[in-house]
């Protein structure tokens, strides 16, 4: 999209949807049922309470739809005044209803099936190497281990159903999810949801994907390094970040800042449903482990497993974005926006399952419905689509990709230090 007073990227005006489009705008310059806006005029509708978008060259006026949207009002609100067009490469379009035809967004439900009993099976063979052979602590070690892995499988399986890929019915992905998050893992859908939306709708953009807020511990990208150390702002000596990342990243992201956020929110939106499904695993956790470690025994063990599971969940998730490129909003056309985010991690059936398929970010983001299981026919097509229009297509090694997680926050950290010190 370009800046104000512009119009479409074809040349022509965007227009309204007429009577017929749900949430049509109904007025504007132009005769007869159709209206006709330029980039400016739609721009100006981009505040709460007054939001147009823009889908196909039709202005909607969502301003109360928002509310009812299935990923929550911050991820339309994130597009309002721009082009929400879903896809704007022919070609993608043309590979998205190859993908289609080919049946590569149905699932199979004996994966997920499996997948299921493999994280039941890790969570009672905890509990029945207790009763073999003890609370030594070496026993106590490894059922930490076995229980963190079955943690952070059960975080990948709520990702597919929270991403509809499973059932075609959403009803049916929606049980499920709160079934893993909340029974399975002790948090909220409907938080995760409010987050995860918003990242897939803008990855990578400040102010709009909340995995890029990091509370002033961190600064990313080149930009904002630069916008911190002109602005003298020190929160934490940043120019070291890639060393107590370390200490205050994988360590105390799940345990302590989505520990308290997670039931905070449930509290304060008054998300009694999720909260019982959260708290039906707290009941069946201190019924299992009570006999073996008493109640302060039991929150040790449980905060230990949190540990060894955030460890793994932050080196996963960010693997793929934070050596990227994160910036403020750019309008980029969706596709450009997404591969600029994004980038993959060699196949093998470890890596697989130990990322949960999130090797394949790219597919992922491109495809978010996509059953994981598929990603890997799916990528060879996205990967010439990209190489047609010249958009990079990034491919890491599993170790490459964490070192680049600690090289991009160094890179950062230096940006920031040059700009503190010298403007």
């Amino acid at each position: 999209m370009g800046g104000g007073g512009q119009q479409t990227e074809s040349g022509e005006p965007a227009k309204s949807a007429g009577d017929g489009g749900p949430g049509a705008v109904g007025s504007g310059r132009g005769g007869g049922n159709l209206s006709v806006f330029t980039w400016e005029e739609v721009q100006k509708h981009s505040h709460k309470g007054d939001q147009w978008l823009v889908i196909d060259r039709k202005v909607y006026n969502v301003t109360q739809w928002v509310k009812r949207h299935p990923g929550g009002i911050r991820v339309i609100s994130h597009y309002a005044g721009e082009d929400a067009t879903a896809v704007v490469v022919q070609d993608f379009q043309a590979l998205r209803e190859r993908v289609e035809k080919e049946g590569l967004l149905r699932a199979k439900p004996l994966f997920f099936s499996l997948y299921l009993g493999h994280i039941l099976l890790l969570e009672a063979l905890s509990l029945g190497l207790l009763w073999h052979w003890g609370t030594s602590w070496s026993v106590t070690l490894l059922c930490s281990v076995i229980l963190a892995t079955s943690q952070s499988q059960a975080g990948w399986l709520q990702h597919d159903f929270g991403h509809l890929s499973v059932f075609k019915k959403s009803s049916w992905n929606h049980i499920l999810h709160k079934f893993i998050i909340g029974h399975i893992k002790g948090a909220s859908a409907n938080w995760w949801n409010h987050r995860h939306f918003q990242h897939h709708a803008k990855p990578n953009v400040f102010c709009k994907d909340p995995d890029v807020n990091m509370l002033h511990l961190f600064v990313l990208g080149d930009s904002q390094p630069v916008e911190y150390g002109i602005k003298k702002l020190k929160y934490m000596p940043y120019n070291h970040q890639h060393k107590y990342f370390f200490l205050i990243g994988p360590p105390l992201l799940i345990p302590l800042y989505f520990q308290i956020e997670i039931m905070r929110t449930m509290v304060t939106r008054r998300d009694w449903v999720d909260l019982a499904w959260s708290m039906t695993f707290y009941l069946r956790y201190f019924c299992c482990y009570y006999p073996f470690f008493g109640f302060f025994g039991c929150i040790v063990f449980f905060t230990f497993v949190r540990f060894l599971e955030s460890h793994w969940f932050v080196w996963v998730t960010q693997m793929s974005h934070l050596p990227m490129d994160i910036d403020h909003e750019k309008h980029h056309d969706w596709l450009t926006m997404q591969l600029n985010a994004t980038c993959n991690i060699e196949q093998s059936p470890f890596n697989d399952w130990f990322s949960g398929h999130l090797n394949f970010q790219i597919e992922h983001h491109l495809f978010p419905t996509m059953p994981r299981h598929n990603y890997q026919a799916v990528a060879p097509l996205v990967q010439a689509l990209c190489e047609k229009h010249h958009i990079p297509y990034q491919v890491k090694t599993l170790q490459g990709a964490f070192a680049d997680i600690i090289s991009s926050l160094k890179k950062s950290g230096d940006l920031w230090l040059d700009a503190y010190l010298h403007k």
